[in-house]
């Protein structure tokens, strides 16, 4: 694939393949395989917008971007992008990565599920944003070529129902702490599967206040 996408082959590092192999063993191959396609997604994006950005950091942002989703990974109480979060940033101590570039991958787990931010962001944090959009959204899908997403899909192979077979994906790894979806794309994947679902509605919270007035 590196001959065809020259720039955006997944980095030949040591951590680079340690990473492959935990997130290949621990998510299902629908989120493996997304992941992967999300790192290329953003790669090619920072490629075509001249982004400066670190292939390895971009890597470890985007393979455990949805580690939240798996049973090993998901808290009670904690949104499953910070779950995903905290996973990547337990597993970068200690791997000769800075403190900082640990907070950089982290903020850019953290943040893919919420629009308008990443993008004004640290590249890492902007471009995995991109990646999953790219993916799953299908934003932006006119700026990558054929070539580039026939490259990447025959790599890393997309479900045939992936639309429904991701939403699902999604509601599987949510559904037990609907209170973490308040004001989060993610109310809406909730509101989809369960007809009893009701969402948290911020108006009603600064009404339903202590406070007098």
């Amino acid at each position: 694939m590196s001959s065809i996408l020259e720039g955006v082959a997944i980095p030949d590092s040591k951590l680079a393949r340690e990473i492959t192999e935990v997130v290949r063993d621990t998510e299902t191959p629908l989120l493996f395989h997304h992941s992967s396609r999300v790192y290329y997604f953003g790669a090619l994006a920072g490629k075509h917008r001249g982004l400066k950005f670190d292939p390895e950091l971009l890597y470890a942002g985007a393979m455990f971007h949805d580690m939240g989703l798996t049973a090993r990974h998901s808290s009670p109480n904690e949104r499953f992008e910070v779950d995903g979060a905290n996973a990547a940033r337990d597993f970068l101590k200690g791997q000769g990565i800075s403190e900082a570039e640990i907070d950089t991958v982290w903020t850019a787990i953290a943040l893919h599920t919420t629009p308008g931010i990443p993008p004004h962001m640290h590249p890492v944090v902007a471009l995995l944003t991109a990646g999953v959009e790219m993916d799953v959204l299908g934003l932006a899908y006119h700026e990558y070529s054929d070539v580039e997403r026939a490259a990447i899909v025959k790599a890393h192979p997309r479900t045939e129902r992936f639309k429904e077979d991701i939403i699902q994906a999604f509601y599987d790894g949510i559904h037990h702490k609907p209170e973490t979806t308040f004001g989060n794309v993610k109310s809406d994947v909730l509101a989809d599967k369960d007809p009893n679902f009701h969402r948290g509605n911020f108006c009603s919270v600064i009404r339903g206040s202590a406070w007098r007035g």
